[in-house]
């Protein structure tokens, strides 16, 4: 497998832009090719997550490839929801190291802000799964969901939750405002964090990435430059919520994050900085976990004591992370490797304060189900300096098993495995709207509506049903328990024999 390098990287400032999603994309590639000294490239590789939805447009690879004079050329477009950059990057990367071609232009791109909240909200809700959208469910509220379910397995507080989500956002912000790229230039307080309004409990408004227009490119090459891919993995897990074994870490970032590893031969331990997808400040910490910097339920600690700030041992997000910098979803994957590129360069805004070799971009597609981990290091640095790079580790495979289609029937009880309480809802549904993971009796897992917010917590016993199609559940009260109770021990009593008369004279009329 021939070494891959960098040639050149490019991206314009994200934000709200009247331009045109093809004219963005049209920017990115000539910043790029600004910063590269390959000027012919031999395919396009474009990330786009849905511009049908989006802008209407359809057939983009080859739309984009008319409008930078690449007509001629193989295009291919690749979407795998908010990832779909760095997992055009990723098959840039097998294509320039299996031979296949030579200079490859990577480039992705987003046109979100043109439409409403709730119209962005509702496509990018279709990444998740159908039983789950039904029920109301939005990305801001799986989030959520999953954020409160670490919040109850590590025993955190609400107040000590809220505290550590509140030191991402403020690094984050912090960081971009050094970024002149970044959608966001301006640090927030602990006031300011506290005062935004609830968009999916336990997240705030400073908890959730913006809805952002943007592009960004990368040329990679066989020819040597003075940065080198030298490792990716990529991994995949469940769509819906309900089908997995984990509500606070994230299968697929695990594997990518091994493979990568593998590919490059080292640890964790020997990541310089990353860029996390941390499209949720939770998300920041959880994928911090899945990526080994941190002991599963330690990440928030980390971000607490400082080790993960521009001036720590291990910096994440410099560039402001999806948080601050923005999250034009198709863009986001390949806006990471420019930010590290730069960063490995020493030409991002936010300077490191030490010199680094090695850096690392995670990359998260839908709600953790399609997720990439990039390593690329200098070349000069003590592991690629005259070393060739090591194999790729073997594909994990499986033999095809087909799942069944449709939920098990809904039982009349169960319990609740997590919550939230959605305030900016998609159309057709009114805030506050409760929403909860509910384990049946039969172990079963299903997405719900409550009836409404009060008495959430873990562990409560509702009652199920379905109404108009939809799971819906309602919480038992203290009444309705003693009720149940003193049924069940009634049911238990046997009844009272029946009194016998004892023989009378008969009354005379």
């Amino acid at each position: 497998m021939a070494t891959v390098y960098v040639a050149g990287v490019g991206m314009t400032k994200f934000g709200r832009s009247p331009q045109t999603l093809t004219e963005l994309c049209c920017e990115a590639v000539s910043r790029a090719l600004s910063d590269s000294a390959i000027q012919e490239i031999e395919a396009l590789y474009l990330g786009v997550m849905n511009p049908e939805e989006f802008t209407g447009d359809s057939n983009i690879a080859s739309r984009i490839a008319e409008a930078l004079g690449l007509t001629g050329l193989p295009a291919l477009r690749i979407e795998t929801a908010s990832s779909a950059g760095a997992a055009a990057f990723h098959a840039a990367f097998q294509a320039v190291a299996s031979g296949s071609y030579r200079h490859v232009l990577v480039l992705g791109g987003e046109k979100m802000t043109h439409l409403s909240t709730s119209a962005t909200t509702r496509i990018l809700a279709e990444v998740i799964d159908r039983q789950e959208r039904q029920c109301g469910a939005t990305m801001p509220a799986l989030a959520a969901m999953i954020t409160e379910r670490y919040r109850k397995r590590y025993r955190l507080s609400p107040a000590r939750l809220e505290r550590l989500l509140c030191r991402v956002a403020m690094k984050n912000h912090l960081n971009g405002s050094r970024n002149p790229y970044a959608q966001f230039q301006q640090a927030i307080t602990e006031q300011t964090y506290f005062s935004s309004k609830f968009v999916s409990t336990p997240l705030r408004l400073y908890d959730c990435s913006p809805i952002t227009d943007g592009a960004a490119a990368a040329i990679l090459t066989s020819e040597k430059t003075d940065v080198a891919v030298s490792g990716v993995g990529q991994g995949t897990g469940p769509v819906s919520l309900r089908e997995r074994d984990s509500f606070t870490s994230f299968r697929a970032t695990q594997i990518a994050a091994a493979r990568a590893y593998r590919m490059a031969g080292i640890s964790p331990r020997e990541i310089d900085f990353a860029e996390v997808h941390d499209a949720f400040t939770s998300f920041e910490i959880i994928s911090t976990e899945d990526l080994g910097f941190f002991p599963a339920g330690r990440g928030g600690d980390a971000v607490e004591e400082g080790k993960t700030a521009l001036d720590g041992p291990l910096p994440v997000n410099p560039s402001g992370g999806l948080k601050s910098r923005g999250h034009p979803v198709g863009a986001s994957g390949v806006a990471q490797l420019v930010e590290v590129v730069r960063g490995l360069r020493g030409s991002a805004g936010a300077k490191l304060k030490r010199e680094a070799k090695r850096a690392l971009a995670q990359s998260t597609g839908g709600l953790g189900t399609n997720n990439f981990v990039t390593i690329v290091e200098r070349t000069d640095s003590p592991l690629m300096k005259n070393l060739p790079l090591p194999p790729a580790p073997p594909p994990g495979r499986k033999r095809p098993a087909i799942k069944r289609t449709q939920p098990p029937a809904l039982s009349e009880e169960g319990r609740i495995e997590t919550f939230t309480v959605l305030y900016v809802t998609p159309d057709g549904f009114l805030p506050p709207l409760a929403l909860a993971l509910i384990r049946d009796r039969q172990g079963s897992l299903f997405m719900a509506q409550g009836e409404d917010v009060s008495h959430l917590k873990i562990g409560r016993e509702v009652y199920l049903r379905q109404v108009g199609g939809r799971n819906v559940f309602t919480v038992k009260s203290h009444l309705m328990k003693v009720r149940e109770a003193l049924k069940k021990l009634l049911s238990r009593v046997p009844p009272l024999p029946a009194q016998r008369r004892r023989p009378g004279k008969k009354e005379t009329p």
